[in-house]
């Protein structure tokens, strides 16, 4: 199977980061929001993204252009009948997700893959909704996306080797990160792991154990992490956490998932991270700690 356009739905930060990674690549980009404005506002972003990278002598003008001009949008689902691929990064919602690949199901022949970028949730289940549940696979990027080099590939339990192995080979080979086959559980690897890390740290902060700045540079010092636990909280979203927690909890029944009582608190209040400003630290609008 050929890839050369790739079909990225939801513009959200996974969807910028995603549709700006593959134009880098070399594939042509059709990205899809519910709303011309929303689309607009997913573009306006990638290029703010790419003017940091000039800003740090990492893209020159003319490869910015290059990548920009890769980036086609839309707001019609309908469009995606073009693609080779689609990849689907809107919110971790079940009943959201299972709608998307409806649609997708009807617009898409049978032969393009239908991926789900989601973190937590059952694609064996987002698979049921469709005829052609074999072409459905996880393919989980992790944030930033075009600084990590790992892609979790997620069978569901009707993926088919062929399906798998075509995913596999646009993983490895197309936009040369390193893939991971994972069969399907609640959390996969990646979040499963840090979000264990990231409740039990909570649950150290609420104990008053230590202030949050000093578990976060234990955990960044100490065992050479790029970022805390506490700041990876507030960039993946406190409430992207809290449900991912929650979604684990309830699947395992294991007590280690339940979400910290902070984490719900928070939430209510409102302090979700980077994306409200306001987490266990505080962040400009460009994402940066203040």
């Amino acid at each position: 199977m050929a890839f050369k356009t790739i079909g990225v739905v939801g513009g959200g930060t996974m969807g910028q980061g995603i549709a700006e990674m593959l134009a880098a690549r070399g594939l042509e980009v059709l990205l899809a929001e519910k709303t011309m404005d929303k689309a607009d506002r997913a573009i306006e972003m990638i290029s703010l993204s790419l003017d940091k990278q000039i800003e740090r002598w990492a893209l020159t003008e003319a490869e910015r252009k290059l990548i920009l001009g890769k980036i086609k949008k839309t707001d019609s689902l309908q469009d995606m009948a073009a693609c080779d691929m689609v990849i689907e990064t809107i919110t971790e919602d079940l009943n959201a997700k299972k709608h998307v690949f409806f649609q997708l199901n009807q617009i898409c022949g049978p032969t393009i893959i239908l991926a789900s970028n989601t973190s937590t949730l059952s694609v064996t289940e987002i698979a049921a909704v469709t005829t052609n549940p074999g072409r459905i696979i996880g393919l989980h990027f992790l944030h930033p996306v075009a600084k990590i080099d790992l892609v979790e590939i997620i069978r569901a339990m009707k993926t088919t080797d062929e399906t798998f192995e075509e995913t596999r080979r646009f993983v490895d080979e197309l936009i040369q990160k390193k893939s991971i086959k994972v069969n399907e559980s609640p959390g996969f690897i990646t979040t499963r792991l840090i979000c264990t890390l990231i409740n039990e740290a909570l649950h150290t902060l609420s104990e008053g154990v230590a202030s949050a700045e000093d578990i976060d540079n234990a955990m960044r010092i100490g065992y050479d992490f790029k970022y805390g636990p506490l700041e990876l909280c507030d960039r993946f979203g406190l409430d992207s956490v809290y449900s991912a927690l929650e979604g684990m909890f309830r699947d395992f029944g294991d007590i280690k998932y339940r979400p910290s009582f902070l984490l719900k608190q928070m939430v209510r209040a409102g302090h979700l991270g980077v994306k409200s400003g306001e987490g266990f630290f505080r962040y400009d609008k460009d994402g940066d700690r203040l």
